[in-house]
């Protein structure tokens, strides 16, 4: 069945001027952007057709383009007739070319390689997978799409907000004649989500509608946007620093960066301040900075609450591979739950894109000699170990140039294991660690600056490392004991396995388990006295907090000399997660969690793994590295507490949470979380402020006693207060306290899959002394 656009029927008069404004529109977003007239945006806003792919017998042509408002993909549908299929271009991750989805390997052929390209989402929204009629259309839209993608990511907050702002006036007013009347104005406030009386509403309106036309336009819109985006809060603090003429000085700057920021800066990088974001050209040249140059700043990266210092690789990364946090996934393959959930080659991608450097491959024999991957005596969904290998090869070091580590858990027969070891060295080739750094025996871990671009296998391993070094490493193949997630029990109410059982392992696949052979673990006692450096063990959740809560310095001391893993336990079916703050604080590294599912403890895992150029390791206090460390977790008392004084102010410009009902406005409420060692763990929140999610104001101060802050971890939540059931989220954002910068800050919000809300943020006072 062919497809067909709808539109409303119009009078030939009516249809130039409706095309008209359309390309007045157009010509408007685009000048926000700063593309007017780029050819590129042109090329996206004619469109054109594109073979959507979703199986080998449906592949069909589909219409394309950007919509006027250049933040809007619209495509023709034949299922829903009468309404717009449509993609918020905030909403796309990525855009892959090739055939580099699992899609389009399977449904097109190799010789389409060049014409093929995938639209990837945030989320868990299905890829997008397209087929141009040549390579260079492909190379086009491509090009072009990525291009808007980069320009919509790099505005700045300013820019962002105001074109949220004129794109909720946008859909408000539905026919396009530029005006804003009472009732469009009405239903534009419901829109930016805040709820107003109508006796507000008309007030608003006639203080802007000076021309008496009962409707706004041209400067009148301009004066109601004004207006709207007052921030009293800020003109608080302009007011109270700008000492120079009612304008503030570089002078003026440098002391509120001084006494109100705990900025260390100069009077030169006030002026370059100035020079970079005042918006009056007046003001600019005698130094000074006007109220809306102030606000210019203060909603730039660089004043935002994550140090931009941090944003970069700024720790020494040539200590050894154990002395860090490790960014680990547990059943990397799954997309959902283990019980019933798909495998797919995507999910590798997606976690190695959030700079993950530990994934797990659970292997087991296929069919036609061909190992997979999937989850034991489940129901999940297989997928080749070959194609998983292939995907890692392409995307690991994407993010992060810092090594990544394949956990094998293998069930497989000598045959297939053979096959597995084929794949990894054909595939990965030299990037595939195969023998030891150095022509020595190490008696220590490498760093992560030394084992850069390298994969390191993670499994079991016939004999001593050492025997690289001598000229007795003989053995073909052996018995070894199996102790991993399956041996500690079969899921789903099975019948639980010993927890040691016997298999064999190919000498092949041994001798390229380097640094991280696999054994199991009886005591700290045992692995002090008998074990190597590189022989690691893996603990279920329960087990490791049962440690961390009876042994604590055993358990910091284990983890100065070796790795290890901790993974969740077999009961949670549901893919759910563990809190992995108290394996940190006893120096675990590798705390791998369930990637596939938005959680709180996937906040603070993304969270902790921010600073340090987002490149998967962070290097653990030095109290959890030295030998002469008398570090307790568990301690009741602190020598040298902080204080941690947040005070929140506002929020701007919140997402609505129910957007099939108009008239639904969020009653956002604000709370921090700080989680560390158990005497920091705190919480504290606002009241809930109703009917607004525009720029709801709290001025609610709070003090929370930190006595580890290089273990303390600050989370912001925005809830929608409901007094009838559980609070939705509406953002959430969290970093490690030594990370955050101090003074007046905006702070971003994450969705709850860790996706940026382009437009929304809270903004705080915070401050950090000695208790």
């Amino acid at each position: 069945m062919s497809c067909f656009k709808w539109s409303p029927k119009r009078t030939a008069s009516e249809e130039i001027v409706y095309q008209e404004n359309k390309k007045r529109v157009a010509q408007e977003s685009g000048k926000r952007l700063g593309l007017d007239g780029d050819p590129d945006l042109q090329f996206l806003l004619v469109g054109g057709e594109l073979i959507k792919v979703r199986s080998n017998s449906w592949q069909k042509n589909r219409f394309y383009k950007l919509q006027e408002d250049c933040k809007t993909l619209w495509h023709e549908s034949s299922k829903v007739v009468f309404r717009l299929q449509t993609d918020s271009i905030d909403d796309i991750d990525s855009i892959r070319k090739g055939r580099q989805s699992e899609g389009l390997k399977k449904h097109t052929d190799t010789s389409d390689e060049e014409k093929c390209f995938s639209i990837i989402f945030k989320g868990s929204k299905k890829n997008l997978d397209l087929m141009a009629s040549s390579a260079e259309e492909a190379d086009k839209w491509i090009n072009s799409l990525e291009k808007i993608i980069s320009t919509m990511h790099n505005l700045d907050y300013q820019q962002k907000s105001e074109h949220w702002i004129i794109s909720c006036m946008k859909k408000v007013d539905k026919n396009n004649d530029n005006m804003m009347s009472l009732k469009e104005v009405k239903d534009f406030m419901r829109q930016i989500n805040v709820e107003v009386d109508d006796d507000y509403a008309a007030d608003l309106f006639k203080k802007c509608d000076t021309s008496n036309s009962g409707t706004l336009e041209g400067s009148e819109i301009k004066e109601f946007y004004n207006l709207l985006t007052q921030r009293e809060e800020i003109n608080v603090i302009y007011e109270k620093c700008a000492q120079t003429e009612g304008l503030m000085s570089a002078r003026d700057l440098l002391n509120f960066l001084l006494n109100e920021q705990r900025e260390q800066v100069t009077i030169e990088h006030a002026q370059k301040l100035i020079e970079n974001y005042e918006v009056d050209a007046a003001a600019k040249q005698r130094k000074c900075m006007t109220k809306d140059g102030f606000l210019m700043y203060l909603q730039q990266e660089e004043s935002s609450i994550f140090n931009p210092a941090h944003k970069k690789v700024y720790q020494d990364m040539s200590q050894p591979l154990n002395h860090y946090f490790i960014s680990s996934s547990h059943n990397t393959y799954l997309m959902e739950d283990q019980l019933k959930g798909p495998s797919s080659t995507e999910a590798y991608i997606k976690a190695l894109m959030k700079s993950c450097r530990c994934v797990e491959l659970d292997c087991w024999d296929g069919p036609d000699g061909e190992p997979v991957i999937y989850h034991g005596h489940t129901l999940t969904s297989k997928v080749l170990f070959k194609d998983v290998i292939r995907a890692i090869k392409d995307f690991a070091f994407k993010k992060s140039q810092y090594p990544v580590i394949l956990s094998l858990e293998n069930h497989c027969t000598l045959e297939q294991q053979k096959t597995m070891t084929r794949h990894m060295t054909s595939i990965l080739g030299d990037a595939l660690l195969t023998k030891p750094l150095g022509d020595t025996m190490p008696t220590n871990f490498p760093s992560p600056e030394e084992l850069k671009g390298k994969f390191i296998i993670k499994g079991k391993r016939l004999n001593k490392l050492d025997a690289f070094f001598s000229k007795s490493n003989t053995i073909v193949e052996e018995t070894v004991s199996e102790e991993d997630e399956a041996a500690e029990s079969k899921e789903n109410g099975q019948k639980a396995k010993s927890k040691k059982t016997n298999m064999k392992l190919a000498k092949e696949l041994s001798d390229i388990v380097i640094y991280c052979k696999s054994v199991h673990f009886n005591s700290f006692e045992d692995a002090r006295d008998k074990q190597a450096f590189y022989e690691m063990s893996s603990f279920k959740e329960t087990k490791a907090l049962q440690l961390a809560e009876t042994s604590p310095s055993a358990f910091i001391r284990h983890n100065m000399d070796k790795l290890s893993r901790i993974y969740p336990a077999g009961s949670r079916t549901d893919s759910s997660n563990y809190n992995p703050v108290p394996l940190w604080n006893v120096g675990c590294q590798i705390v791998a969690l369930n990637f596939q599912t938005p959680s709180k403890e996937m906040h603070i895992n993304q969270g902790r793994f921010l600073p340090n150029g987002f490149c998967g390791y962070i290097l653990k206090p030095e109290f959890l590295r030295s030998p002469l460390t008398q570090f307790n977790p568990n301690n009741k008392t602190w020598p040298n507490k902080k204080i941690f004084h947040v005070m929140v102010i506002s929020a701007q410009q919140l997402p609505k949470i129910n957007k099939d009902k108009a008239k639904s406005i969020v009653d956002p409420l604000v709370r921090i979380e700080i989680s560390g060692v158990p005497a920091d763990n705190a919480s504290k929140e606002t009241k809930y402020i109703t009917n607004n999610g525009f720029n709801p104001m709290w001025n609610e101060r709070f003090q929370f006693t930190i006595n580890v802050p290089e273990l303390a971890m600050v989370r912001f939540v925005v809830e929608d207060y409901d007094t009838a059931s559980y609070n939705d989220l509406v953002g959430q954002y969290c970093l490690p306290l030594t990370s955050i910068q101090t003074g007046y800050r905006h702070v971003p919000l994450l969705t709850k899959r860790s996706d940026v809300i382009s437009s929304a943020g809270l903004f705080v006072h915070l401050m950090l002394i000695d208790a």
